[in-house]
């Protein structure tokens, strides 16, 4: 597809697929760097810092541990942590597709990486990310990149297409145990959903209102995946509990700043 085909698609659908992002040699350094994040999360829960609480466990591995260190379910601010991930977010081939979309001046929202284990990966209930984001208006692009292969057998993303236009509504938990149903809602018609299985390096970007799960990881493959969200400066930061404020990334435009602090405006 040509940049405007893409818009068109995204704007209709709520998704889109960008083959060949990253390249082999990159994802290799990626693995290398899950599993020194695996270390990492091991010594600062052992040393009780604080910052082990951005390194999720899998809830459903029940506290097993594999090699010595433990099953992780996901890992926030990755950014903060590891220079690989933090320049990921900005890579040549990624920032000008979402550029595209969502306009020239690009903030990080969220910067994570999203680990279904081999065996325990649990499965993800349908959402919409905007539903848990202080962010108004919903307009945001998730991007999640797949550094392994991603299919039905280790639970690849699942998305209901031209679900961003129903609007903002109100999802339960997220995680779910393997065998549980996406979504406890009744409205929702599961059948609408389409599984988009991703080669390694792939991306699949989707608006923050498109609804998207993933069943279980049954398989002995792990899936990983580094997920960031994007947002222009017309989006709006919204308080919610005593932060007054908040520091984002730049990751494009803005004049060449390095980051840009919102106030929180009050919810509607």
């Amino acid at each position: 597809m040509t940049l405007e085909e893409q818009k068109a698609f995204f704007e209709d659908q709520g998704y889109l697929i960008v083959e060949g992002v990253v390249s082999s040699e990159a994802l290799a350094e990626c693995e290398e760097e899950i599993q020194k994040m695996h270390v990492l999360a091991a010594e600062l829960a052992a040393n009780g810092d604080k910052r082990s609480g951005h390194f999720q466990r899998e809830p459903y591995a029940k506290g097993k541990e594999q090699d010595g260190l433990p099953v992780l379910r996901k890992i926030e601010q990755t950014r903060d942590f590891s220079k690989v991930f933090k320049d990921l977010a900005a890579h040549s081939k990624l920032v000008p597709v979402v550029q595209h979309l969502i306009g020239q001046d690009l903030l990080l929202f969220r910067s994570t990486l999203m680990l279904k284990p081999a065996f325990h990966g649990s499965s993800h209930g349908f959402h919409q990310d905007s539903a848990y984001w202080p962010m108004e208006p919903p307009s945001l692009c998730t991007v999640s990149i797949a550094l392994t292969e991603s299919d039905s057998e280790n639970g690849c993303i699942k998305v209901i297409p031209e679900s961003h236009k129903w609007g903002m509504q109100k999802w339960g938990h997220i995680a779910r145990p393997q065998g549980a149903e996406l979504t406890d809602r009744e409205d929702i018609d599961e059948s609408k959903a389409i599984e988009v299985p991703l080669k390694a390096g792939t991306a699949l970007l989707f608006h923050s209102l498109c609804v998207h799960g993933s069943g279980p990881n049954n398989s002995a493959r792990a899936r990983h995946t580094a997920l960031y969200a994007y947002f222009p400066p017309t989006v709006r930061y919204i308080a919610r509990g005593k932060d007054t404020s908040r520091t984002f990334p730049v990751i494009a435009g803005l004049e060449g700043r390095k980051e840009l602090t919102m106030v929180a405006e009050s919810a509607a």
